[in-house]
């Protein structure tokens, strides 16, 4: 399997979605398991910032009247009202506020997204090159929509992904013709066909201690150029 370096000079830590429209209990797009990583990546966003690797932060949202929707209102017809317009990621409104535990530190970038890739039609592309980021580190909801399709067009952009296995959630599929499938299930294709294809697949206890490590590389590094 692929295993990236973790650069803190040319990495970045994208954060997909964490908002409160996916985690607030009862939410019309409500993901449960998303809860169960604040934390893990709470703990990663701390250590990013410690040693200068840049948290960006996705949230997506619509505008009121529901011009930027897209194909969304097609899909997911209970989150539109009869003229069309979004009940839920609505601009302006508590719920594309990023979750109180993990909310942005001052001066963090936060993407406005509109479709489900944090890089279609934002300047995601252009803040990472500018800050000379190479490996993107993903984690946020959902697993198989907006993260997956953030690491795919990473990946075609030739960054470097590292996709967090316990730092990613998705919520279950109701029965749509083929059978339900469990979100634990969902989470075990998406990472295996992330691993295959599209990048790295790390928890996040391990790109943690990559960080801490890396970040002492280059405290060694920077203490014997000082010396000679």
């Amino acid at each position: 399997m692929q295993r990236y370096s973790v650069d803190p000079s040319s990495t970045a830590f994208l954060v997909v979605d964490m908002t409160n429209d996916f985690l607030d209990p009862g939410a019309p797009q409500e993901c449960p398991a998303g809860r169960e990583i604040v934390a893990g990546l709470s703990r990663l966003a701390e250590e990013c910032r410690r040693v200068g690797i840049p948290v960006i932060y996705t949230s997506h949202m619509h505008r009121p009247d529901g011009s930027d929707m897209g194909r969304r209102g097609d899909v997911f017809k209970h989150l539109v009202d009869e003229a069309g317009r979004p009940v839920n990621l609505i601009e302006g409104t508590r719920g594309v506020e990023v979750v109180d535990d993990l909310a942005p530190a001052p001066g963090e970038i936060v993407i406005r997204k509109s479709r489900y890739s944090a890089f279609f039609n934002t300047d995601l592309d252009t803040v990472l090159r500018h800050r000379g980021t190479r490996t993107v580190i993903i984690g946020g909801v959902a697993t198989n929509i907006c993260c997956e399709s953030t690491a795919r067009d990473a990946m075609f952009r030739d960054y470097q992904v590292i996709f967090l296995s316990d730092g990613n959630a998705t919520m279950d599929i109701e029965d749509l013709g083929w059978g339900p499938i469990d979100h634990e299930e969902i989470q075990r294709v998406v990472l295996s066909g992330i691993a295959a294809s599209f990048g790295e697949v790390a928890c996040v206890e391990e790109v943690i201690d990559r960080v801490r490590a890396a970040a002492g590389d280059a405290s060694a590094v920077g203490l014997l150029g000082a010396q000679l």
